[in-house]
């Protein structure tokens, strides 16, 4: 039973892979990868519930963790080319978020 669900997963993470090198966009490629993360997680889950091993579970909600990240900050970066200035002492201003627009007086 867990031999077919490990090989399930591994045939998802081969298909997922194949779509991060052949995929028609760069957001194709992003979400293929984020699916891979994901997929590894799942394994990363299966091996510790085979191994009785239930700290591989904590692992795999690290990696869940920066993977995510990693999506959100990739996905910030092809949409605004950097991902912020750091120390930037005027946020808010000019990056799109609305102001009190009420005349001053």
């Amino acid at each position: 039973m867990f031999i077919a669900a490990t090989f399930a997963i591994l045939v998802a993470m081969g298909m997922a892979l194949a779509r991060a090198l052949l995929g028609p966009t760069i957001f194709d490629r992003v979400l293929a990868v984020n699916t891979f993360g994901t997929k590894t997680v799942l394994l990363i889950a299966l091996l510790g519930f085979v191994g009785e091993r239930p700290e591989f579970l904590d692992i795999g909600m690290v990696y869940a963790l920066i993977n995510f990240i990693g999506t959100i900050a990739v996905l910030k970066f092809l949409k605004f080319g950097d991902l912020g200035t750091p120390g930037s002492e005027d946020a808010g201003v000019g990056d799109g978020t609305p102001q009190d627009s009420r005349p001053q007086g």
